[in-house]
Parts: structure tokens; sequence; C-alpha cells
């Protein structure tokens, strides 16, 4: 094989958004063999623009079971990730999943554990992971050469949205069609690279606000403070409603702080360890100077053609994926805890627990604006893809 063959499980926005890719000859190594909609429209335009070697289906179950795909790319509204993730897999078929994982981690759990059981390359969209930025700040905390992380911020408020973008479709912003707001829609990226640069923390509280600058039901206001185990602290801002909004991502460490923003990396050394200097210094308000560092990047931001060609070379070669599917839940139990927190109105321990979520979160379902083709499970929460 020297091709794979992809069927597109949703052709929205995204899931048109990876045809295009692959279509263009910027995936080389995959073809588009089969996509599936619920929409007839979509259906339609697929039919209309794609190449008569491109199989368009009503369901994923036909596109899953027709024997003309290697792989699936699962783009469809979040609570039917994890549910079409494992189908495929049972099939035997491999496996890309958009952000999020899921809506909660009591479903992604059962998909990390098909997964386990399955032969097949799983994968994540965690396109924001191949930003040579963000690769490069990993590289540097993780090498230990500054020592220990003492604080991480992350103000990630230039998501802003305006009414109209809620009204675009009816189960956009809803408990029961989207699963929650900002942390599920927008930020599934930041919170995957908050973990995978600087660890998971271990206490999660935060206060949110639900409806506070839109007429939506779910979070769109986000203040979230975390403990990690070294005794470390963060906080991580996120809003929909803040017009020109801000980025900056700041890691203070002993030995340096690190600041990504404005598509730039900087990084202040400390002449002196931070720790070391105030046992010695003796002047009263001394500091212990520092010296803003130059860091070469390799300068590549692929995003996600290059989650796509790495996941074709997986398959292919084995050769290592930008994001493991199974790593999905981790950015997805900092969102499910933040959100937790907020309900009981107390701090939220890490390992999170995912029965307590699950059952806070069915609460809001039942009330849902959205309130048509609810399971018990969610699992069926329809939508157009």
């Amino acid at each position: 094989m020297d091709k794979v063959k992809i069927g597109i499980i949703g052709i929205g926005n995204m899931g048109t958004q990876h045809y295009y890719s692959i279509n263009d000859g910027r995936c080389p190594e995959l073809v588009v063999a089969a996509v599936a909609d619920i929409s007839e429209e979509r259906r339609a335009w697929a039919k209309e623009t794609m190449p008569d070697s491109v199989a368009v289906f009503a369901t994923a179950d036909e596109l899953m079971e027709s024997g003309l795909v290697d792989a699936v790319i699962v783009a469809v509204p979040h609570y039917s990730h994890p549910e079409l993730a494992m189908k495929a897999m049972r099939h035997g078929l491999h496996v890309m999943v958009e952000k999020p994982a899921g809506v909660y981690t009591k479903q992604v759990r059962e998909m990390n554990e098909v997964a386990a059981e399955s032969n097949v390359v799983f994968g994540m969209m965690f396109n924001q992971r191949t930003n040579h930025i963000y690769r490069k700040m990993r590289e540097i905390i993780q090498s230990g050469k500054y020592g220990n992380i003492r604080r991480t911020n992350w103000m990630i408020t230039d998501w802003y949205r305006s009414q109209a973008y809620y009204n675009s479709g009816g189960w956009r912003a809803t408990w029961s069609g989207e699963g929650g707001g900002v942390l599920l829609n927008q930020c599934p990226h930041q919170l995957d690279l908050w973990q995978w640069i600087c660890g998971m923390p271990k206490k999660v509280s935060c206060h949110m606000q639900f409806g506070k600058w839109h007429d939506i039901e779910v979070e769109d206001d986000v203040t979230a403070y975390v403990e990690y185990e070294n005794g470390a602290t963060g906080v991580f801002i996120t809003t929909t409603g803040d017009a020109f909004g801000t980025n900056r991502f700041e890691v203070q460490m002993d030995g340096a702080k690190l600041v990504a923003e404005n598509n730039q990396l900087r990084v202040w050394e400390f002449n002196t360890p931070e720790p070391e200097f105030t046992r010695t210094n003796t002047v009263p308000f001394g500091n212990p100077g520092a010296t803003e560092l130059s860091f070469e990047t390799d300068g590549q931001n692929p995003q996600h053609v290059g989650v796509l060609n790495a996941f074709a070379a997986a398959i292919l070669r084995g050769e290592p994926l930008v994001a493991r599917g199974e790593e999905g839940i981790n950015g997805l139990t900092l969102s499910n805890a933040m959100h937790l927190s907020q309900w009981l109105g107390r701090p939220v321990e890490l390992p999170l627990d995912e029965d307590q979520y699950y059952a806070e979160l069915a609460k809001r379902v039942k009330t849902s604006r959205r309130k048509d083709n609810v399971t018990s499970t969610f699992a069926d929460v329809d939508g157009t893809y």
C-alpha cells in the first residue's frame, strides 16, 4: 500500500477543509475514497464537487461497511466523536478524531480502551502541536535546564464570537448539542498544549459564567486556577466576549521566564537561578538579573496538513503521530474539572470523579434548549456535520 484510502465522516467546515488538503495534493500519501454526512445538502455538494471516485454515503455505518477505506477522519459534533471512533476501530479502520476527544472523559476513556484492544493507528487532531513555537517551548521546559516550573499563566481571549456565530446552528452552545462553550469548542488546543508543555495539575478551581456575553446556555467567560504536584500554580483565562483579545502564554521557572505571544517565543535566562539567588543575595531590592536568549526553531507550522501527513506515515511505516488519540483525554479532563468546580462551587481534585461529572452534565442536558435526539448516554446527539 503506497497510499492510505481515507473516509471523511462529516463534511462540514472541518471535514471540507480536510478534503481540500488531501485533494489539493498537500497530503501525498492520502487519497479520499469516501465521505459521509447526514445532511442531504452536504451530500449533494459532495456529489457535485468531488470526483466520481469518491463514494458518498448518508451514514457513517455505510461508509465503514463499504470496504472502500483504510482509515477515517471523524469530523462531526462533539458527542459523537468517541462513538464513531469506536465503531471504526471495531471495523479495523485507522482513526483520526477531530478535537475535542469527546464531551466527557467517561466516554473518552471507553474509546481509549477500545483503541488499546484494536490493532489500528489512533490519532487526535491537535494541530497546534505542530507549531514550532510551542514545540520549542516544550523542549526547553522538559529539558530540565531551568529547573522546576513555578507558575503558568495562559490568557487566551482572542476567540471573539458575535451572537451571529451562535445563531448559525441549533446545536451550537447548548449542553445537549455541543456539551459546553468556549472550553469545548475554542480551547481544546490550548488545554492540550498547556498540559503537554507543563504537565497535568493535581487540583482545579474555576469561576465561569454562562451566557454572560451572548444569548447561550453554556460558558463564554472562564477563569481557572490550578495547583501542581510540586507546588507550582497556574491560571487559565478565556472568553468569546473580548473584541481584540490577547493570546499570551507565560511560564515562570527557577532559572528562566518563557513567554509565547504574537507568534514569538521570548526566553529570559536568569543570571542566577532564583532559589539560589534568594538564599545568597544580601541586597534588599536586588534581583537575579537576566539575559534574553534567542532560540533557533525549524520555523515549521504545518497545522492540519502536518497531522494528516504524520497519520499516513504512522499507518504506512509506523512513524510517530503528532498526537496519539489516547492523549485527548488529558485536556478534556481539565475542561471537565473546570466545569465541575463551577457546578459544585469548590476546588476539584484530579484524578477526576468521572461519574460525578457525568451526572452533573446530565442535569444540564435534561433542561437544555436543544432536546431533540438526545439519549441517556448523550452518544447519539445529532446535528449538521
